[in-house]
């Protein structure tokens, strides 16, 4: 059903003009923020992040894979044959850090390294980090961090998208009360029009002064100049608001003039809902907002990297074991077989003095992960300050909504009776005028107080990170 909805509000919008329909279409609030979401550019390449991030995971992975090394090197020289080597090895890393090894060998010529064994032989082994990467090394660690980052790139998106939705928001609001603002010229144009008529009808029998037929003229000349004024500037909230509205298929849609907003709570006076206490609004921002989750994750990314840093201060301390056989066919081994015969032992190690790159890598490690903790006590109080700031607009704006709602009325009551007065005669058309200038003003800055409301509720939930689903 939604679906369905999304694209008969997309062929209303691309196709209204060309088959000359002459009703207009609605786009409301939630049709609007909907076609954003399934379509837009931006919301489409968030979509990807997660994608992108489970690809360099699954590629990090790979650093565990198996891997099968087949070697050969031979020399034949005055027909001789010199050396033929060859070496079939398969290495299996573990998450332990103990690699895994198993080969066989197959070495002959007259001339051939003392080191190698001639014929066919097999082995198996293994390597053990004793020092450093016992508990940590690199491929852990990206593994680990790739599984960090893939859930942060999830986070990354629901900011992109709450920071769209709210732009988004913003637009169809200013584009809302662009179209109120113009179409309120039409009741008070067509009055004024009507009016000028009768004052000249009355000038020429007359029963009034030229001057009062001048002053008609200005006020109905000054309507038209702001009602096209106010025109266009509704055509160009439309094509700001058009920028968030594009096809499946990747091609902007652009929007006709019958398409329009919907202004019902515009135009209606508001029933204001109570609004939850300031501090349940911003009990939610440490635990809900998709930015302070992201740097969350960035902060256990850079653990982990702390812990591996700290692994490189210890020397580097490996062994190396290989049981060896002649052939290739399995042996029943006991358990002193190991180091009684047959086997290649090999121990290594590394230090370095004073390692000064290790020492100096664990002091950044633990520097980014005090930058990013400052980073984020300063991301939750500014956002934590937004929320106070916008909850105490929303509550100011509903007052302010009230006293001019109050104030619309009683200017309509002056206006109405001072056009009641006009018509016995007994006020003056300059008076009348200035009645219905104010009365005008004071309805289309109700507008953008409402407007304005919607905004700033929406900068509320923004501030929270609610817009991110």
């Amino acid at each position: 059903m939604k679906r369905s909805l999304i694209l008969f509000i997309q062929f209303c919008i691309s196709i209204s003009l060309v088959n000359g329909q002459n009703s207009s279409t609605v786009l409301t609030e939630e049709e609007f923020l909907s076609i954003v979401r399934s379509n837009h550019p931006v919301a489409k390449q968030a979509g990807l992040l997660a994608d992108l991030a489970a690809a360099q995971l699954l590629a990090i992975k790979g650093n565990f894979d198996p891997v099968i090394a087949i070697n050969k090197n031979q020399k034949t020289f005055d027909g001789k044959t010199y050396y033929n080597y060859n070496n079939t090895e398969m290495v299996i890393p573990t998450w332990f850090g103990i690699e895994l090894y198993a080969g066989i060998e197959n070495n002959f010529g007259d001339y051939t390294n003392r080191e190698y064994t001639l014929g066919n032989t097999s082995y198996a082994g293994l390597s053990v980090p004793l020092l450093k990467d016992l508990i940590l090394d690199k491929r852990r660690a990206a593994l680990q961090q790739g599984r960090l980052f893939k859930q942060q790139s999830e986070f990354e998106k629901r900011t992109i998208i709450n920071d769209l939705i709210y732009d988004a928001y913003k637009s169809y609001w200013n584009w809302a009360k662009d179209y109120q603002v113009f179409r309120s010229y039409d009741t008070i144009l067509t009055l004024n029009e009507s009016r000028y008529s009768l004052i000249k009808i009355s000038f020429l029998n007359g029963e009034r002064a030229a001057v009062d037929t001048t002053e008609a003229l200005v006020q109905l000349l000054n309507f038209q100049q702001q009602r096209e004024e106010a025109w266009l500037k509704f055509r160009k909230s439309t094509l700001e608001l058009s920028a968030f509205l594009w096809h499946p298929n990747n091609v902007p849609a652009y929007l006709t003039e019958l398409v329009l907003p919907d202004t019902t709570r515009l135009k209606n006076e508001i029933n204001f809902p109570a609004l939850e206490n300031v501090d349940n609004w911003i009990s939610r921002i440490s635990t809900t907002h998709p930015k302070l989750q992201q740097i969350d994750f960035k902060l256990q990314a850079l653990e982990v990297e702390r812990k591996l840093k700290l692994q490189n201060l210890l020397p580097k301390l490996d062994v190396k074991y290989n049981f060896l056989q002649k052939g290739y066919n399995s042996v029943n081994l006991s358990a002193n077989y190991f180091f009684e015969n047959n086997y290649k032992f090999g121990l290594s190690a590394i230090v370095a003095i004073p390692n000064r790159q290790g020492i100096g890598d664990y002091k950044s490690s633990r520097i980014k992960i005090k930058s990013t903790e400052l980073d984020r006590n300063f991301t939750q109080l500014n956002l934590e300050n937004k929320v106070r700031f916008h909850f105490n607009e929303v509550l100011n704006l509903q007052k302010q909504i009230r006293i001019y709602e109050s104030l619309n009325k009683n200017l309509a009551h002056l206006y109405n009776t001072e056009m009641l007065k006009f018509s016995l005669g007994e006020t003056t058309l300059f008076l009348l005028n200035s009645r219905e200038t104010k009365m005008l003003e004071s309805q289309q800055k109700l507008l953008e107080l409402k407007a304005k409301l919607y905004q700033t509720y929406a900068t509320l939930n923004w501030a929270t990170g609610s817009f991110q689903d």
